[in-house]
């Protein structure tokens, strides 16, 4: 009988031993990565499996402003939401590569450090090209099998990445566009100026809106709130940012594409019932549009949509997990 006792767990041992192993091969990792856009050094993450097979790899595109690979923001703090997403992906058998985009984290300026207004929605642009072509260029991606998920700002350059005809382009196979701009980034900051702020502030707040638009530049002293949204420093990113139409961008979607949109009932920067024209020009596609409740606009379980949450510390919206375990693989 203790001969039979220490066989069995001598064969226990043993098959714990090659769970083990095989768990070790199975394990994600998280390179320190670096690539090039137009003299600028872009640094990321790379999470991957060592020496696998080529299979399905995505590339994430943070949001707007001073948000880095991760999803923190140097105003709000850290909100790790594309940490979370990546490690998402992975658990659903999928590669990615989040990445500090121009101004942020290691990246920092490079040479915008002495031009800083030089930087404009064309060099995000830029930058989320080169990340597509490093993240294709992987031994284990399947070139076949490149999907690109952004979430607010980011999703008109996975749009431009979707549509890139250019020789060196990498062919997208589907797109997760995550509370997306559903219009002119200025329109949509004003539909939120205008359901928060005084008729005075509004006011103000359209005058700075026609200046931008006619002459590029910005009106001195505007109320604090606004001049945060709206400086000379930033006047040129805004400017171009807001000259993308998302649903022109979206028109030009190859057909077929398998593309999850999501929005929600209190983010008011992707409500869903601003989303229809978006929708409309994403009708060629192969979409899927998920419509959540509660969830703000970092993807978290919060109806109040107030800033002062948004760094909290909580995971990803289990609605949108549900979308992602019907959206992956397609």
């Amino acid at each position: 009988m203790k001969a039979l006792v220490a066989l069995t767990l001598s064969l226990m041992l043993l098959l714990s031993a090659g769970c083990s192993s095989g768990e070790k091969k199975q394990q994600w990792v998280e390179d320190e990565v670096s690539f090039t856009a137009d003299g600028l050094t872009i640094y990321g993450t790379y999470r991957h499996q060592k020496d696998a097979a080529p299979g399905p790899a995505a590339l994430l595109i943070s949001e707007s402003g001073n948000t880095d690979r991760n999803g923190d923001n140097i105003v709000v703090g850290k909100i790790g939401n594309m940490r979370q997403l990546a490690e998402l992906l992975s658990d659903r058998g999928e590669a990615s590569l989040r990445y500090d985009k121009v101004g942020t984290g290691k990246t920092g300026l490079g040479p915008y450090a002495q031009r800083p207004t030089d930087v404009g929605s064309a060099v995000y642009t830029s930058g989320a090209k080169a990340a597509a072509r490093f993240l294709a260029e992987q031994p284990g991606t399947d070139k076949d099998r490149v999907s690109v998920y952004a979430l607010g700002e980011g999703t008109v350059h996975a749009m431009a990445l979707a549509s890139d005809t250019s020789p060196d382009a990498p062919k997208i196979h589907s797109l997760g566009l995550l509370q997306p701009l559903s219009g002119r980034y200025l329109d949509i900051i004003t539909n939120r100026v205008r359901s928060d702020a005084s008729p005075e502030t509004l006011n103000t707040w359209l005058a700075a809106v026609d200046e931008v638009r006619t002459k590029g530049t910005v009106p001195a002293n505007l109320p604090e709130g606004l001049g945060a949204i709206l400086n000379p420093g930033n006047a040129k990113a805004i400017e171009e940012a807001d000259k993308i139409d998302p649903v022109a961008l979206a028109a030009k979607v190859p057909a077929g594409t398998p593309v999850l949109l999501t929005c929600s009932d209190t983010d008011r920067q992707a409500l869903c019932n601003t989303m229809k024209p978006l929708i409309d020009a994403l009708a060629h596609t192969a979409l899927t549009v998920v419509e959540l409740k509660g969830v703000n606009h970092v993807l978290r379980d919060d109806p109040t949509d107030s800033i002062a949450n948004l760094a909290k510390d909580a995971p990803i919206s289990p609605q949108l997990v549900t979308a992602l375990d019907g959206f992956v693989g397609k």
